[in-house]
């Protein structure tokens, strides 16, 4: 049932996005979507929600640009429309009432701000354990998922699928998404210190090798979600990844898929000066 605007305001990454509609039931409905990620934090920015008659997700590429002669970002694909002024910190959606389109809005949104900040979403799976957060990239398949399934019942998982980086306290921490991949379940509303980023291959037995600085930065920009074709934005992603291999250890993970990868975890020690020297360090 449709009245006046009623809104809520959604915080991932510490940056609270105000979802405005005048529509009940899609409130209802993004309020149990993002039940962990809601705030009472006053909005950085806002989106106000028009909803059109219900279809399905659909399978375009999004496009994302800016207005002709404007800094006005244009976000778009079959089933969603959006327009965003980062002047203003507004932007309207014109889209049905699916979560995923939701999701997929918000995302692109997230990848945009973090941009301009040194952040950015990742495809990999985060988890914190011992205090400290650790970041499991890779190639579809390669066994995002399969960590997150392993990790034993005192890891706290960020995500399975998006994870979520901003530079702060002289390095880099990772926050919990709601953003659920094959485990159909949000992460934790938390956040840590980056320990480390593993991309990972499955094998035999676990080992973890360091990786040449010019491949973890290739590997980092290849998995970085970013949607925009712009220019200056790109450049300041590259920066980006350059300052985090720069700062955080990259490390090659293989790993056989049973719980003990997760002790490889637990006592993974990085040495920076290897690390630099590219020797080879093993677990």
């Amino acid at each position: 049932m449709a009245g006046s605007q009623k809104t809520a305001c959604v915080e991932i990454g510490g940056i609270p996005i105000a979802l405005s509609t005048s529509d009940d039931r899609f409130l209802d409905l993004l309020r149990h979507r993002y039940e962990g990620f809601l705030s009472a934090s006053p909005p950085e920015f806002e989106l106000e929600f028009d909803l059109t008659p219900a279809g399905s997700v659909s399978d375009d590429d999004v496009r994302v640009r800016r207005n002709d002669g404007d800094d006005e970002w244009i976000i778009e694909r079959g089933d969603f429309h959006a327009r965003w002024d980062p002047r203003t910190g507004r932007g309207r959606v014109r889209q049905n009432a699916n979560p995923y389109s939701l999701d997929s809005v918000l995302r692109i949104l997230h990848s945009l701000i973090l941009a301009e900040r040194g952040g950015f979403l990742l495809h990999a799976a985060s988890a914190i354990c011992n205090g400290r957060a650790y970041l499991f990239s890779g190639v579809s398949g390669a066994g995002k998922t399969t960590m997150t399934r392993l990790a034993p019942p005192d890891i706290t998982l960020l995500t399975d699928e998006i994870s979520y980086v901003r530079p702060g306290g002289g390095g880099y921490s990772a926050f919990g998404t709601p953003f659920a991949g094959e485990l159909a379940r949000a992460g934790e509303n938390c956040t840590a210190p980056v320990s480390a980023l593993f991309f990972l291959e499955q094998g035999p037995e676990n080992r973890v090798d360091v990786l040449p600085c010019a491949e973890a930065v290739r590997r980092l920009m290849r998995n970085m979600l970013f949607f925009a074709a712009d220019p200056g934005l790109v450049e300041r992603l590259f920066a980006t990844a350059c300052d985090f291999v720069d700062t955080v250890p990259i490390r090659l993970l293989t790993f056989y898929p049973d719980a003990s990868v997760w002790d490889v975890v637990r006592n993974f020690a990085p040495d920076f000066n290897r690390n630099i020297q590219g020797v080879p360090e093993h677990a």
